[in-house]
């Protein structure tokens, strides 16, 4: 059994939980080609289960997250059917939730690299629209570096899609700002340029390092573009609303 699937098999034994210490300290020779390959074969599991990809997430986006974890780049991970949810679900499907305000993409056709920038991802997006993401760990107390995160998922748990579609020239993407706010209470702002200075830029290093690996992103799917402030715990009872003037809204409640 290859180090790849050892991880995996860890990593999707404990979406039942409890938690696991981080892959990197079972096996500190752990590879970037390693930790992805650990993911794919997880999310290989669950389409033969019947589930579908609807698009990708980014993660990392932003300097601050980058210095936190001591990397110099963004990850990234598979977006499923059932991942996307209404505005009302129940805690008990995640093990540690936080939460996060995002832009999304939607793709009108197919784009895929080297050579992309920030013009080509921009003529490949049909709308954008605000998400709030649900990030979640398999890993024990969040204790992640980035060769834990990817194999698992990019921390993914669920999406919740606003339902705004907005055509990019009605945007200044950098520009868009965003407050969050849970139980009423403000615990979150920033703008679209915490996503690497531009959320097209985002959409960009993901079409080129999905390309480098033979992949392509595909028109219909949708893209998250990394969070535009720090996530936040929830738990059972809370409402949580992020609110991007001019661009629209986005809440969802947990329920026990």
């Amino acid at each position: 059994m290859t180090v790849a699937q050892r991880v995996a098999d860890t990593l999707q034994a404990a979406y039942a939980g409890p938690p696991v210490a981080p892959p990197t300290s079972t096996f500190p020779d752990l590879t970037l080609d390693e930790a992805y390959a650990a993911q794919l074969l997880q999310i290989e599991r669950r389409l033969a289960s019947g589930r579908r990809v609807v698009g990708h997430k980014i993660g990392l986006t932003s300097a601050a997250m980058q210095e936190l974890l001591g990397v110099d780049q963004p990850d990234y991970g598979h977006l499923l059917d059932d991942m996307v949810v209404a505005d009302s679900l129940s805690i008990d499907r995640f093990l540690q939730p936080r939460i996060e305000p995002e832009i999304g993409f939607v793709l009108g056709r197919d784009l895929q690299g080297p050579g992309v920038d920030e013009v080509a991802a921009a003529a490949a997006v049909e709308a954008a629209f605000p998400a709030l993401e649900i990030v979640d760990s398999r890993i024990a107390d969040w204790q992640i570096g980035l060769l834990d995160t990817i194999a698992d998922n990019a921390s993914s748990g669920a999406v919740v899609l606003g339902p705004e579609r907005v055509a990019l020239r009605d945007l200044d993407l950098p520009s868009v700002s965003v407050t969050m706010r849970r139980n009423g209470q403000d615990v979150g702002t920033g703008t679209g340029a915490a996503v690497m200075g531009n959320p097209l830029r985002a959409l960009a290093w993901l079409a080129n390092t999905l390309g480098a690996r033979g992949i392509r992103l595909e028109a219909g799917h949708i893209v998250l573009a990394g969070a535009m402030c720090a996530m936040v715990p929830v738990t059972a009872g809370d409402q949580v609303t992020a609110e991007f003037p001019g661009f629209g809204a986005v809440s969802v409640r947990f329920t026990s």
